[in-house]
């Protein structure tokens, strides 16, 4: 295929950042943990779900806008917080933040991010959602939180499903660090992906930004190391309550597929939850997200706003979402395909082919707004 100008779907983005993108942080962006049969269910129970056409339905003043959290955005989807979005093109979090406030749509940033909050707060003038990990060093959690206070941030989000982490086998096979490792098979791989080396390697960005200067934090060079040693098993839902007393803003629970839980996570306080499997990234033989969608939407919907995350790939997956009754959902993996494809440039040529896929669908299942989308958008035969 061709350049960045020529990439029409999501597919076509992730290529191109495969061709640019060394192998170790691509796999890392791209696939899932153990045999990935969640990975494997998210993209399927997708599939399975077939949108009804409509036909003869005056379509011509559609909106995809939305309200999420209090705030007006021009699409219902938001960019999921990542980890080492700076390996994927120099500075990469900056610059997705950057096309989202020009695009109007929610970012998020990550604790285990590239650039650090400070760095993002910096370079935009739009409040962004900040993702956060507790770890055992409580007092360094807190320090984020305030960090994230200071910096304005609009909105909090807690990952709940990462108390201990799933194996990703990609990564241990490509011995992925920050900043990568001077060894001959990283070296052979970058010398075929030069632009993104000389970009990132010549950024000041280069390790876990947000960790910098924090005591005990020093010399870490990858994630599995430090999840390993800050990441807290014991967490639990007093701890949630605890982050509520300390942060003063709208806080979103990520990483619910159980019923129970949503409703524990409602019970906190909890300004949205997000349906998700941590993009088959976590638990392997789980079930997709969106097959647990409309249960958690039918116990606690009318308690908290529900948004949904795990296996986006295009318009029409947002639309079946929001058919099922998310108000929203997160891209993460589509977007980090666009950043490594062509860095500003190319995340906001996902926003550019999501949003457009969006707003085909709803006419092509003849609704004009969001509010008209329910579940009768989902064919049933």
């Amino acid at each position: 295929m061709g350049g960045l100008k020529d990439a029409t779907s999501i597919a076509d983005l992730r290529l191109l950042a495969k061709r640019r993108v060394p192998r170790a942080f691509f796999d890392y962006a791209d696939r899932g943990s153990y045999n990935e049969e969640t990975i494997d269910a998210n993209s399927a129970d997708f599939k399975a779900l077939k949108l009804r056409q409509r036909v003869m339905v005056d379509v011509s003043n559609r909106s995809t806008e939305v309200t999420l959290l209090g705030e007006k955005f021009a699409y219902p989807f938001a960019f999921a917080p990542t980890g080492l979005t700076g390996m994927q093109h120099a500075d990469g979090e900056i610059l997705a933040a950057k096309a989202c406030e020009k695009a109007n749509i929610p970012f998020a940033l990550s604790t285990m991010s590239i650039c650090s909050i400070e760095d993002v707060a910096a370079a935009t003038s739009r409040p962004f959602w900040f993702q956060l990990y507790v770890m055992k060093n409580r007092n360094f959690a807190k320090q984020l939180v305030e960090r994230a206070i200071a910096a304005k941030c609009s909105a909090l989000i807690l990952t709940l499903d990462l108390q201990v982490q799933g194996q990703r086998h990609r990564d241990i096979k490509n011995g992925m660090t920050v900043p990568p490792q001077i060894k001959l098979h990283n070296v052979l791989d970058m010398a075929t992906k030069l632009p993104w080396a000389f970009k990132v390697l010549g950024s000041k960005h280069k390790t876990f930004g947000n960790l910098n200067g924090v005591e005990g934090m020093s010399g870490v060079k990858s994630l599995g190391q430090w999840i390993s040693g800050q990441f807290d098993p014991a967490l639990n839902w007093d701890d949630v309550a605890w982050i509520r007393s300390i942060w003063p803003g709208k806080l979103i629970l990520k990483g619910v597929l159980d019923v129970g839980d949503a409703q524990k996570a409602v019970n906190t306080g909890a300004d949205a939850i997000v349906v998700s499997n941590h993009g088959g990234r976590q638990l392997d033989g789980a079930p997709s997200a969106i097959s647990r969608l409309p249960r958690i939407v039918d116990a606690v919907g009318n308690q908290t706003e529900i948004l949904f995350d795990s296996g986006i790939r295009s318009g029409q997956d947002v639309l079946r979402a929001l058919a099922l009754g998310a108000k929203g959902c997160m891209l993460g993996k589509a977007f980090l395909f666009g950043l490594g494809a062509g860095g500003e440039e190319g995340v906001s040529k996902v926003i550019q082919i999501v949003g457009k896929e969006l707003d085909v669908s709803m006419a092509l299942t003849g609704r004009r707004t969001l509010a008209e989308i329910d579940d009768t958008v989902i064919d049933r035969g």
